[in-house]
């Protein structure tokens, strides 16, 4: 049995809004939400290793759909401490933040996502009937969620009187969706290595698409998707991720079913086609593929060969 000190242990429900208290061992702390969305707040849990300096590095764990950062957390306790890494795994409570402005990172606004998505008895898979789906693509980037991670590492780096300039993100399923859209879609944020991990769909560098599956209406010229390739992306896909894999929930549709039917397929011809596509560009590409063998949609798994990628 593993016995939890009371200094790590936090009251949630006294939590004071905007105070961040980093101290050593495991916490949470409470923000606001970006402008505009100031009522919806954001919860982060933390841990900071016993031999933290002001020089060790950053990382923030994305969650996946269950939206527990207590949990991603946790598991990345044991790296925390071996390679000296604060760990920050903010939660987007479902109620304030719907699949459009989670998974989907705000990038789309007044859908009717909902009415449009029927649960496949039996099975881990959705499907999105695209003929009745209605959307309108956010172009106003303060809108989009990836603009938080800064600002929580910002107010971190204020609390813990950090040197650091830049953080490294990793992200699981949901938490890989946000991830391989921010690469996409950003190339000026405090962000160095970006591990999107077992994304469920794609975001493809597609001019000729709206969103979710193309950037239509997002970019308005090539000289920013180039940018973009210049990102530190790793897609960190497990080998076991594929059409035998019951874990989490799959979107099945006529244009997320040309990615592939499953992860594993879908991260693949993700990166296939935007190496085209930098390479139609001359941008020099900097994205990265890893398959981790003998894994499949474990987040516990994924983010200990995160830790060896980033940290060994």
């Amino acid at each position: 049995m593993n016995l939890i000190r009371k200094s790590d242990l936090n009251n949630e429900a006294d939590l004071v809004l905007n105070d961040v208290q980093i101290k050593t061992g495991s916490g949470v702390f409470l923000i606001e939400g970006s402008e505009g969305k100031k009522e919806k707040t954001i919860k982060v849990y933390y841990h900071k290793p016993k031999n933290f300096t002001i020089d060790s590095k950053v990382l923030m764990v994305i969650p996946g759909a269950g939206r527990n950062g207590d949990s991603y957390r946790d598991a990345w306790k044991e790296e925390s401490e071996k390679y000296n890494v604060l760990i920050l795994s903010p939660i987007y409570e479902e109620e304030q933040y719907p699949f459009e402005e989670y998974h989907l990172c705000g990038l789309i606004k007044d859908s009717n996502l909902i009415e449009s998505v029927e649960f496949m008895k039996g099975t881990n898979q959705a499907l999105l009937n695209e003929e009745i789906f209605t959307f309108e693509t956010n172009s106003n980037q303060n809108d989009w969620l990836f603009y938080d991670f800064d600002r929580i590492f910002d107010l971190v780096v204020e609390s813990t009187n950090s040197s650091q300039t830049q953080y490294d993100i990793f992200g699981h399923s949901a938490g890989g969706q946000i991830l391989h859209r921010l690469a996409l879609l950003t190339s000026e944020m405090k962000v160095n290595h970006i591990i999107s991990s077992n994304s469920g769909f794609y975001t493809l560098p597609d001019f000729e698409n709206k969103m979710p599956f193309g950037i239509q209406g997002l970019y308005s010229h090539d000289e920013e998707l180039i940018q973009s390739f210049n990102n530190k992306l790793i897609l960190l896909i497990g080998e076991l991720d594929n059409e035998n894999e019951k874990g989490g929930t799959l979107l099945r549709s006529k244009t997320a079913d040309k990615q592939g039917t499953n992860r594993l397929e879908r991260a693949k011809y993700f990166y296939e086609y935007s190496k085209v596509k930098a390479n139609d560009l001359n941008a020099d590409f900097k994205w990265k593929i890893e398959i981790v063998p003998n894994v499949g949609h474990n987040h516990e798994l994924m983010g200990n060969a995160a830790g060896k990628l980033l940290y060994e």
